[in-house]
């Protein structure tokens, strides 16, 4: 299906038939490396990354004929080849075609590295100035989005072995470090450090790399299972709350006994020992 494609559009632009020796092997894949590995070799790593993330494939024929995330990446990397070789209207009609079947809009301009897999695809989009390193996984609705109207660097980075969970949004020109995890519905507006998970809008740095389950492949699919800033403020609001009612009723001679926090082990304010001791001191 992609040589036959391939071939109508080499018959229909003259600049394509330039830039391609499809005999011979190469198909204009995103670098050198890429290109030496051939174009069979590529397809094979990326349907075998699939069945490393994705326990629902069973078969490579399945994986081949009926995920849209793969059709994607292997549109965009001859619609990439085009817009490297200057024929900008080539590339863009190819990527249009690709949204077309896939419902994953993706700009020949963006440069994409191996084992790229994206989840379900509905709704992804990628701009023209976006970077993507090797074993990088998006889920469904993500934004890789430019926050400017200058013909620069307008997009994100992600760096190799990031995850980027249903929703999210990443805008501008930041950079997700190695191995960052992006949380569902984040927005993402500054850097993430490598190894680091970010969630909310804006995103906050919440969970450090050793609280993490990575697998043996190096993903991390357990980008659901993330903290709650926000909730875990309204937890400690609430602890402390209870500690100054806990005072009050000493103050007034009415003691009470301490209620400990039943949300999480981290302290918020002043802790347990410390009214113990104002406690005491009041006794004396």
């Amino acid at each position: 299906m992609a040589s036959s494609f391939s071939a109508l559009v080499m018959g229909v632009c003259p600049v394509t038939r330039n830039c391609f020796r499809f005999n011979q092997g190469t198909i204009g894949v995103q670098d050198q490396t890429e290109q030496r590995l051939g174009r069979w070799a590529l397809l094979r790593e990326d349907i075998d990354c699939v069945f490393a993330r994705d326990p629902a494939a069973r078969t490579r024929i399945e994986v081949f004929c009926t995920y849209p995330g793969l059709h994607a990446v292997l549109i965009h990397r001859f619609a990439h080849a085009l817009w490297r070789r200057n024929a900008k209207f080539w590339a863009r009609f190819v990527s249009y075609f690709g949204r077309m079947i896939t419902n994953i809009d993706i700009h020949p301009g963006a440069t994409i590295g191996r084992r790229f897999f994206i989840d379900h695809g509905a709704g992804v989009v990628i701009g023209e100035t976006a970077e993507i390193g090797d074993d990088v996984t998006l889920y469904h609705g993500v934004t890789l989005g430019g926050t400017s109207l200058n013909k620069g660097k307008r997009h994100p980075t992600l760096e190799s072995g990031t995850l980027v969970g249903a929703g999210a949004k990443i805008l501008g020109p930041v950079r997700l470090g190695r191995g960052a995890n992006v949380g569902a519905n984040s927005v993402v507006i500054s850097d993430v450090p490598a190894g680091m998970t970010v969630v909310g809008i804006p995103g906050r740095i919440v969970l450090p790399l050793e609280a993490r389950r990575i697998t043996k492949d190096g993903i991390d699919l357990d980008h659901h299972l993330m903290p709650d800033p926000v909730g875990k403020a309204l937890h400690c609001m609430s602890e402390r709350i209870a500690q100054l009612e806990a005072r009050l009723a000493l103050l007034e001679h009415q003691p009470e006994g301490e209620v400990e926090c039943a949300h999480c082990d981290d302290p918020c304010g002043s802790g347990v020992a410390e009214l113990l001791k104002i406690s005491e001191g009041l006794h004396r």
